[in-house]
């Protein structure tokens, strides 16, 4: 068989399977995320089968994922509404930051991967993934809850974060070094300001940019757009996929909207072979030395984002109950934790167990998430019976349907 047609026999199998396992988890009602990792895992170094005539392919595919996602973030985002969000939620955010980068940077430090390790790990440890509590929120009915504003405030501060923690792990992989990590952080934060104005004051102009009646035409142009800002992102050390996200809040309006639909089909496909991409790039054989310091950061920053939620909600009025809600449904970390380590895997900066611990951590966490998110109410009130308030069963009856 020609390498051409291996390549297409192989390539065609991974979507196929890549279907079957997006269904699978559709029905089991989680996140297919663990389960491409897993796919991934199965057929690459060190897997069953090695899947080598697609590795070019598969390569440019996961960084074109890495684009959308972040693009598609950005567009679930105005420039005002960034702005808004930053004001009510920093400290809050800060908070997040503290309680859930720590553990990773601490772990990395344990295991003699440097600062460049616990750089890495602080940002895996720490961001939330929006897709997973976008779909649990979505899934349980929670959109109008008096917590999920609490909880949308808190990702929006941390994928503002991202917006500038990127471009510094950027630099700091490719070796430029403090100077470097510094420089890119400023360029990120005048970046970001500027294209925050230009939102602002000028959305429309872009989104006219980009806009078209014909859905082809539409479809190249923001796709064109994406990976030509992309790729001069990365060409000044700022970050493709922030180069994305910025130009997803810039665009604003019906054109945000109509631009989601258009998307979602494609970054679907390639975040998907972002992930099995990563999967195949680490040896099954090295996840068991680092399974139990995965496990253990999964509890602690399980622990971390319950206390992050928590303390959020309170600060806002919000009963025990919805606290609760709050802090679990914060739990899930997914596909940015697997971009921050991507990003430091490829450009061979760290060791490989930090890809395995990576990979191990998010398919405990993109499975513990969904899962906290949804027992977290009968959790609670069995607990909330087994102690009430003030020795008061009747108040203990109606703190459980306070929101």
């Amino acid at each position: 068989m020609s390498s051409t047609a291996l390549a297409l026999v192989e390539l065609g199998a991974i979507f196929f399977a890549l279907g079957v396992l997006g269904r699978l988890a559709s029905r089991v009602g989680m996140s297919p995320v663990p389960l491409y990792l897993l796919g991934g895992l199965c057929f690459g170094n060190g897997g069953f089968i090695s899947l080598g005539d697609v590795s070019e392919f598969g390569h440019i595919a996961s960084e074109i994922g890495v684009v959308l996602l972040l693009l598609l973030l950005g567009l679930e985002y105005t420039a005002s509404e960034l702005v808004t969000g930053l004001r009510k939620s920093w400290m809050a955010g800060v908070v997040d930051l503290v309680l859930n980068a720590v553990p990773g940077v601490a772990v990395a430090l344990i295991l003699g991967w440097g600062p460049v390790g616990a750089l890495v790990m602080g940002g895996v440890t720490y961001i939330s993934s929006s897709g997973i509590v976008a779909k649990v929120l979505t899934d349980l009915g929670r959109l109008g809850n008096r917590e999920t504003p609490v909880v949308l405030s808190i990702l929006v501060f941390e994928d503002l974060t991202m917006a500038v923690y990127l471009p510094i792990l950027t630099a700091v992989v490719a070796g430029v070094g403090v100077v470097g990590g510094l420089r890119a952080m400023i360029i990120a934060l005048a970046v970001l300001v500027v294209v925050l104005i230009v939102a602002l004051r000028y959305g429309h102009v872009v989104s006219n940019l980009v806009d078209a009646k014909e859905r082809e035409v539409f479809l190249l142009k923001l796709l064109g757009a994406a990976l030509l800002v992309a790729g001069f992102a990365s060409a000044l050390q700022v970050s493709a996929a922030v180069g994305a996200f910025l130009l997803g809040i810039a665009i604003s309006g019906s054109t945000a909207r109509n631009a989601t639909q258009v998307l979602e089909p494609l970054r679907d496909l390639f975040a998907a072979m972002f992930f099995v991409v990563f999967g195949l790039n680490t040896d099954p054989a090295t996840i068991p030395p680092v399974l139990g310091w995965a496990v253990v950061l999964a509890v602690a920053t399980a622990g971390t984002k319950m206390a992050t939620g928590v303390w959020a909600a309170r600060r806002q009025g919000i009963a025990r109950m919805g606290q609760a809600r709050a802090g679990a449904e914060l739990v899930a970390r997914g596909e940015f934790s697997i971009v921050i380590a991507g990003l430091a895997v490829s450009a061979g900066a760290v060791e490989g167990e930090l890809a395995a611990m990576a990979t191990a951590y998010v398919l405990l966490m993109a499975v513990l998430g969904p899962v906290a998110a949804r027992i977290v109410e009968p959790v609670m009130q069995w607990v909330t019976r087994e102690r009430p308030p003030d020795g008061d069963p009747a108040a203990a009856r109606e703190g459980v349907g306070e929101v």
